[in-house]
């Protein structure tokens, strides 16, 4: 069993991540930033769920540049192939499920 507060989890680094369960061959991560990540695609599907703040999550469909604004308790899924970056407001702390190994 484990109990994760995550309200004070804040790594030295901005994307470092506290590994909370593998499941499967997916991981269950949770990770604080402050700062953007990069655009990526991941080779399979990524359940992205903020916690705390505020997360921009930018994403591209047949070319075009979306933005979406992500709060507490929202949900955002990539599949596999879907062109993607996550831009933190502030502080943002972010539950993340993809396939081990993933980017």
């Amino acid at each position: 069993m484990k109990i994760v507060q995550s309200r004070s989890f804040r790594p030295a680094t901005a994307w470092a991540a506290l590994d909370i369960a593998e499941i499967d061959g997916a991981t269950v991560r949770l990770h604080w930033t402050d700062k953007p990540y990069r655009w990526h695609v991941n080779a399979g599907d990524e359940v992205f769920a903020v916690l705390g703040g505020a997360v921009d999550m930018h994403f591209r469909i047949d070319g075009r540049e979306e933005v979406a604004r992500l709060g507490p308790g929202d949900l955002f899924h990539a599949g596999a192939g879907d062109e993607h970056v996550a831009h933190p407001v502030g502080e943002a702390r972010i539950l993340v499920i993809e396939r081990k190994g993933s980017v």
